[in-house]
């Protein structure tokens, strides 16, 4: 498995990765970065909140040139074959889900036409701009690749369960949200301090 490589070739105490969190209205940045690694090694994941169907190009205002570059992802959470077997669970699945709080749900096959046509019901889509940077011979086209791959996953599964917790989250004011914020930071840092490793891992590919 290509992390089990990584372990085995840095120094120890050396995997650790330091998230540095940005947001402002509409916009979020989260950057990853290792202090072994320094400079030769990011992740910057940088999201513009739209009120629109997904079909703006370059919402980053990259330059021309960079934006060639970029491959662009469609994630549809409503569309089963865009996640993987073993995230697959029914009681997050858009597709089935209905929202006992508002009646959202499910999501049919053409729920994006369905939107879309209909002038009075919010939208809003997620744009997401993931940049990696991995300098280490004869690795770095690997990680890369395998990074940008787990990141749409995550995406994916994430983005599947905040439609089907709705009724966990509809009507929460800004004060109940940095609250939980808050208690969520204490708690996970109680975790990486004292419990065991958790959170997404990858199948050996």
């Amino acid at each position: 498995m290509l992390m089990s490589c990584l372990t085995l070739d840095s120094p120890p105490n050396n995997n650790f990765f330091q998230a540095l969190p940005s947001c402002v209205y509409m916009i979020c940045i989260l950057h990853f970065q290792n202090e072994y690694m320094k400079e030769d090694f990011f992740i910057k994941i940088e999201t513009w909140h739209k009120p629109d169907m997904g079909t703006q190009e370059n919402v980053h205002c990259l330059d021309p040139n960079v934006w060639k570059t970029v491959e662009v992802v469609h994630i549809d959470i409503a569309d089963r074959s865009q996640v993987e077997p073993a995230d697959y669970k029914a009681d997050e699945d858009p597709s089935i889900f209905q929202s006992i709080k508002t009646k959202r749900g499910p999501l049919g096959p053409n729920w994006k036409k369905e939107l879309a046509n209909s002038e009075d019901c919010p939208r809003m889509c997620a744009y997401k701009l993931v940049t990696i940077k991995f300098r280490w011979w004869g690795l770095q086209n690997k990680v890369e690749n395998f990074i940008q791959k787990q990141e749409k996953r995550i995406f994916t599964n994430f983005h599947r369960q905040l439609f089907c917790w709705i009724d966990k989250w509809i009507g929460l004011t800004m004060e109940d949200i940095r609250r939980m914020e808050d208690e969520t930071q204490k708690e996970l840092e109680a975790i990486r301090k004292k419990g065991p490793v958790r959170g997404t891992t990858a199948a050996d590919n």
